[in-house]
Parts: structure tokens; C-alpha cells; sequence
């Protein structure tokens, strides 16, 4: 089971405006910040279901090649709302809200390109 994860952002405030907005209809809120000074190498924000953070951004040169990030939800109507925000936050479009009937058949995923390229992704696997 994963704890956490996290990636690098190039611009820490640019992304942390987006990851504020994506993820809050999916029900992740920025729950954590803690500064350079205390990290002792970069700004980091933990993400996620009150109340533990489970995933990071910190500041610093993105990961190359960018990484691809997959938050599962209950239903398709957050997949649908996910998406909805994170584009209206400035993400790019990856793929709209729909099945994806080659991983399965209740594969229901929507993908963005966050600011750094990273394919970021709601699905749900239940039917309708």
C-alpha cells in the first residue's frame, strides 16, 4: 500500500493554485506547507483527505520525463468535476471524461497536463 507520493513543480505557487482548485472537487484540500527553511532544500504542500496529507509538491526542477499521477473516486460525476476544474485552474486537456474500455469496462478516467506536463488523472472504476 503507498502512503504518499509526490512530485517536483517548477513553480511552486503557480502549482499549488492548481492542485488548491483540481483536487477540491475530488475532495483533497491543501492540508500541509512546509518551508525551505525547514525542509531544508525545497517549499513542499501535502494534498488530501483531511486529515493526511498524501500528496506532495515541492519546489525545485520538475521530474523528467513528467510523471503520470491517477487519483481514484467514487463516482464518474468527480471524474467529471475534476476535470471541469483543473482546466478552468489552467491545466491542459489529456483526454476528456470518458470510458476507457481497454483497461477495463467501468473505466472512467479524465486526464489534465498540469503546469509542468505531469498527467495528472481522476478515474473511477464503478458502473454507472
Amino acid at each position: 500500500m503507498i502512503d504518499h507520493t509526490g512530485i517536483t513543480v517548477s513553480d511552486y505557487g503557480r502549482s499549488k493554485a492548481f492542485y488548491t482548485a483540481a483536487l477540491q472537487p475530488i475532495g483533497y484540500a491543501l492540508l500541509a506547507e512546509i518551508p525551505a527553511a525547514v525542509t531544508g532544500h525545497a517549499d513542499v504542500a501535502g494534498f488530501g483527505e483531511p486529515p493526511k496529507p498524501d500528496f506532495w509538491i515541492s519546489a525545485g526542477q520538475p521530474n523528467r520525463p513528467p510523471v503520470h499521477v491517477a487519483f481514484r473516486v467514487r463516482t464518474r460525476a468527480l471524474v467529471d468535476a475534476f476535470y471541469q476544474a483543473a482546466i478552468e485552474a489552467g491545466g491542459r486537456d489529456n483526454g476528456a471524461p470518458g470510458l476507457r474500455p481497454h483497461y477495463h469496462a467501468h473505466y472512467y478516467g479524465a486526464f489534465v497536463l498540469d503546469p509542468d506536463g505531469h498527467n495528472i488523472e481522476a478515474v473511477c472504476h464503478a458502473p454507472e
